[in-house]
């Protein structure tokens, strides 16, 4: 269920991204289910695109921080089962799943908000119940802890770090 902007630049950026994460990683797009998804949007993110979620403090900006984000949370999930994935409205789209982090369920929602050329634009990430939330903003803080990244950083910050929640 790979979609995709063939000749947008976020799209020819990000897709050799994608295939060297899935060959490292040594796993293919088949859910626990058999069911063979990747989202269209992960190779399809503009340019200022935001991410947003209870885990983080902070908004990430930018496609290269918000892959980075996204790569890594795909790392911690044991698996991800997905119930729905779908447009809604006119610029939304929906993806709600299962995961497991360090053999704790979660249940996961991600929107994403398309600009007005079709990339995704704005994420934001709700991830519950909160134990588990928290057991992966732990696990995220260790991946990114310290990690200066400039393209998450505020109009008053000329640098950040990638913006994680509660370490304890």
């Amino acid at each position: 269920m790979l979609v995709s902007v063939p000749g947008s630049p976020a799209t020819d950026q990000y897709a050799s991204r994608r295939g060297r994460i899935f060959e490292e990683r040594g796993n293919s797009d088949n859910d626990r289910q058999g069911l063979n998804y990747y989202p269209w949007w992960l190779n399809n993110l503009a340019d200022d695109v935001t991410l947003e979620g209870a885990a983080m403090n902070g908004t990430a900006r930018g496609a290269e921080a918000v892959l980075a984000i996204v790569v890594k949370a795909r790392e911690l999930y044991e698996f991800q089962d997905f119930s729905f994935t779908g447009d809604f409205g006119d610029k939304g789209f929906l993806e709600i799943y299962d995961a497991s982090v360090l053999g704790e369920p979660m249940k996961a929602v991600v929107t994403v908000t398309r600009n007005a050329v079709g990339q995704a634009h704005e994420l934001a990430v709700l991830h519950r119940p909160r134990n588990t939330m928290l057991l992966f903003c732990r696990e995220m803080n260790k991946k990114f802890a310290g990690t200066p990244s400039p393209s998450t950083s505020s109009p008053t910050s000329p640098e950040t770090t990638i913006p994680w929640g509660p370490t304890a």
